[in-house]
């Protein structure tokens, strides 16, 4: 998404800055000991790193004393890294170190919380640092803890932050998109607005979009011209009640062209309750999500079921399971949904992703989704158009939705990937 924020691009200057500048200090010592050169790093700490978005070009360079291994059966350390969006809109970073072999039951817990606007260098500098961190008691007790050394930084003056925004974290955000050939053009142009505030007791998020596409093609000479549009404004308020329960409402007004939609209303009261500890969400959740609420519906066209506008009473059930540890990841929910005048209007969809390490080297990844679809009431009276169809312009009845994949990947020959050579990037297909 293309910011628009002048206050995001200054930030983003001054955050490069401030990084350059940390990398560009000189650690002052007194006198650093020698090296001792009979340590080889066949000997150093053997580590694997669970982690979907991290630079390991980067952290290999920083990190040099560890041997970083590809299977984690091999792994001396095995580091989960998980990700969670904070409320002022950046992330949290969890780091969970798990002795294995001779470290076994040496575990330990480590986290930072990056800005939203932190430069990617910046976050990557300070997610590096904190890997470090966590290593230093298990390469304490390795031959290369004599190629370690520790500098702090100056000591800072600790000031009190006063928060004149009071947790509050606005966003805007605007993306024009064009493409074209010769009988066909789209225009599309998207803007969102976000305010959000999110602390221990309570979570507010309050979100705008605005989608609007025109698309002009031609066929026999004849010039057509389709527009496609859509507006939704989002509530979320949740209230905290405990380590397992949450309570709170879920509303959208919204007016779509493709779902004949001309003004909708959904007001949705909801309670919620984990089975674990929120505190160990980012190793595992299984939530169950319950809402019971009404409907609003003004159409644009009258719909199959010749209504023209409706008010409508609905429940849904939403049960979403995850996990993340030394075999994998699991990601997957199941959801219900139905309107109280006719429970035969009902939808229900299951999905997700798994990941497993079936064994040294080998691992396998699954992905899919599968819906039954019998709850589309505001589906227009009558055949769509040829443009229509093709464009997607206007939703279709449908009586299912199924999407998958899966992947195998194996690996094998040496278990060390220390090294760093980024000559002639990943390779270029030129076709």
């Amino acid at each position: 998404m293309t910011k628009t924020s002048i206050f995001r691009f200054a930030s983003f200057f001054f955050s490069l800055f401030f990084a350059i500048s940390l990398l560009g200090q000189e650690p002052e010592t007194a006198r650093e000991p020698e090296p001792d050169s009979s340590v080889q790093r066949v000997n150093g700490l053997r580590i694997f790193i669970d982690c979907a978005r991290c630079d390991m070009n980067y952290i290999r360079e920083e990190v040099p004393y560890v041997n970083y291994v590809r299977d984690v059966k091999e792994a001396q350390l095995y580091i989960l890294e998980t990700r969670e969006r904070t409320g002022s809109g950046g992330n949290k970073y969890t780091y969970s170190f798990m002795g294995q072999k001779e470290f076994a039951g040496i575990n330990d817990t480590l986290s930072y919380s990056s800005r939203p606007d932190d430069t990617r260098d910046y976050q990557r500098i300070w997610r590096t640092q904190m890997l470090k961190m966590g290593m230093m008691p298990y390469v304490a007790k390795t031959p290369l803890y004599s190629e370690v050394i520790i500098n702090p930084t100056d000591a800072m003056e600790q000031d009190v932050v006063e928060d004149n925004w009071n947790n509050w974290v606005f966003e805007l955000e605007a993306e024009p998109d064009f493409e074209g050939e010769e009988s066909y053009k789209e225009l599309e142009l998207r803007s969102s607005v976000s305010a959000t505030r999110i602390t221990h007791e309570w979570k507010l998020e309050l979100d705008f979009d605005h989608r609007y596409t025109r698309t002009k093609y031609t066929y026999d000479d004849t010039l057509y011209t389709n527009d496609k549009s859509y507006q939704g404004l989002d509530l979320l308020v949740v209230k905290s009640l405990g380590d397992h329960w949450s309570a709170g409402l879920r509303s959208t007004l919204l007016s779509s062209s493709y779902n004949n939609i001309n003004l909708g209303l959904v007001v949705m009261p909801s309670v919620e309750y984990n089975i674990f500890p929120y505190s160990e969400s980012t190793h595992r959740q299984l939530r169950l999500l319950y809402g019971v609420g009404s409907s609003i519906r003004i159409y644009n066209d009258s719909t199959i079921y010749d209504q023209i506008e409706e008010m409508l009473w609905q429940q849904s059930l939403q049960i979403a399971y995850q996990v993340q540890e030394k075999w994998g990841s699991v990601n997957v929910s199941l959801e219900g949904s139905n309107f109280f005048h006719d429970f035969s209007k009902n939808m229900v969809a299951f999905g997700g992703y798994i990941s497993i390490r079936i064994f040294k080297g080998l691992s396998l990844r699954v992905r899919g989704g599968v819906a039954r679809i019998n709850d589309q009431l505001s589906l227009v009276r009558g055949s769509a158009s040829e443009a229509e169809i093709l464009l997607q312009l206007q939703e279709l009845q449908t009586s299912y939705h199924l999407e998958g994949g899966l992947g195998l990947t194996y690996t094998f020959g040496s278990i060390y990937n220390n090294i760093v050579n980024p000559r002639f990037g990943n390779g270029r297909r030129y076709f």
